[in-house]
């Protein structure tokens, strides 16, 4: 499920449309006779993001002058994968050489049998060990390589200091319990004047979206290790459910507006009447610049529960069709891109504080060991917002255990969004019932796939 902002994204418009040929996209081609070897790329970000564009540009101009040997076509589209056309675009071959794919992605495009196998070329890759290697281990599949993360993120809860201190909480100390959460939002919401204490999705998919991420917190899943069995039916996930349910109707620390998506929620928070919701770090620079917050009032805490965290993110992939040279100039590329701490277009902090764009937030957080160690400490000798606000989520998130979401995410969560919606908007909603009938619908998608 997208989080927000660094889920940048492509579905190629006008450049590489279905209607065109494979070479359109995917050129086999090195273009010997100009000897360089001609790769395309995706996910630029649209010009309509002056800034992101600007640093993509910049970045691709000083590839072109260390790698002359190299051409970069880059796609300019938003967002870097649309639903609606990227299974027709992989089944059709149309995918460019190097292609932008979520997490979530990886085994359905390998078992279309579109995806390039970059095993036998990743030690030329110096920088691959320093990634981390929950992340590595995504595009991973029967002990082959088939991608390379660029970005991930990890759910936390982001908070409003000022409306805690007015309701006698302690900033500095957000809730870490599930129990928590729910007092401090009471608390929040007898504030009166429209406050309210904790908001959540449930609608568009989003509710099934952070029923799982509420799933994972407690102990829970949502599908069986071997992807066949729901296992949503269980004492955690009617836990999830019937706290929801007392937040709402009990407690009243939820307001009465419910089927809520991203930015209903985006748009409270912003404007100094909620108090807590589930969000990635990469919410807080939306909330500031879009929708009225200031970084001073905003906060991140660790997910809730004290079990795991749902992870997410991107890379990217190649195409089955690239030669061997393709396929080492988009390693060199991403090297340039992505890689090198402190540098390329998302780790350039200098160049990002110089334009007034944040720099400090915890995530994305891609490498580890010394590489990260070197990226943080040039990301913390520029940083332009209040770094002290994410400590907690820095410490508390590092201790959970890391998942996924589940196979065939966006199926499941429309069937979640139905359990979730009833309990915001049904007072006597039945729960054990919903639970039992989701469990159902759920095998059901399962069993088709």
């Amino acid at each position: 499920m997208r989080s927000t902002g660094f889920r940048h994204a492509v579905a190629v418009i006008g450049v590489c449309s279905l209607a065109l040929t494979l070479t359109s996209c995917a050129s086999g081609d090195d273009d010997s006779a100009s000897g360089k070897t001609r790769i395309t790329v995706n996910c630029e970000p649209p010009r309509s993001a002056k800034l992101d564009r600007q640093f993509f540009e910049e970045e691709l101009a000083s590839f072109a002058r260390q790698n002359p040997d190299i051409q970069v076509e880059a796609h300019d589209a938003f967002p870097c994968e649309d639903p609606k056309t990227f299974d027709a675009k992989l089944a059709g071959g149309q995918m460019e050489n190097v292609f932008y794919t979520y997490f979530t992605d990886v085994e359905h495009v390998v078992d279309t049998g579109q995806a390039a196998d970059l095993t036998p070329y990743i030690k030329e890759l110096k920088s691959y060990p320093t990634i981390q290697k929950q992340l590595r281990d995504i595009y991973t599949v029967d002990g082959k390589i088939y991608g390379i993360p660029r970005t991930g993120y990890s759910m936390g809860l982001i908070y409003n200091k000022k409306l805690f201190a007015q309701a006698g909480l302690d900033p500095d100390k957000p809730p870490t319990t599930w129990e928590e959460v729910r007092a401090d939002a009471k608390k929040i919401a007898a504030l009166g004047n429209g406050v309210v204490g904790y908001a959540d999705y449930s609608a568009q998919n989003q509710g099934g979206w952070h029923f799982t991420a509420e799933l994972y917190s407690q102990g829970g899943d949502v599908v069986s290790p071997d992807g066949k069995k729901a296992t949503i039916d269980t004492p955690q996930g009617r836990a999830v459910l019937q706290n929801l349910h007392d937040m709402r109707w009990e407690d009243n620390s939820m307001g009465s507006k419910q089927l809520l998506v991203i930015n209903d929620v985006q748009l409270m928070m912003g404007s100094g009447k909620l108090g807590m919701y589930l969000a990635a770090p990469d919410n807080i620079p939306i909330l500031v610049k879009e929708k009225g917050g200031t970084y001073r009032d905003l906060a991140l805490a660790p997910m809730p529960g004290g079990k795991a965290t749902l992870i997410g993110g991107d890379g990217y992939m190649f195409n089955k069709k690239n030669t061997p040279a393709q396929i080492r100039a988009g390693l060199k590329w991403l090297d340039h891109m992505f890689l090198t701490p402190g540098k390329g277009f998302l780790g350039d902090y200098a160049r990002a504080k110089k334009h007034d764009a944040p720099v400090g937030l915890p995530e994305p957080r891609l490498f580890t060991g010394a590489a990260d160690a070197k990226d943080q400490q040039i990301k913390k000798a520029n940083a332009n917002v209040p770094v002290e606000n994410y400590q907690a989520f820095l410490e508390g998130n590092s201790k959970l255990q890391l998942k996924v979401e589940p196979p065939n995410a966006q199926q499941i969560y429309s069937v979640l969004d139905g359990v979730v919606s009833a309990v915001l908007t049904k007072k006597d909603a039945d729960i054990d019932k919903l639970l039992k009938d989701a469990s159902g619908k759920i095998d059901g998608i399962l069993a088709r796939s």
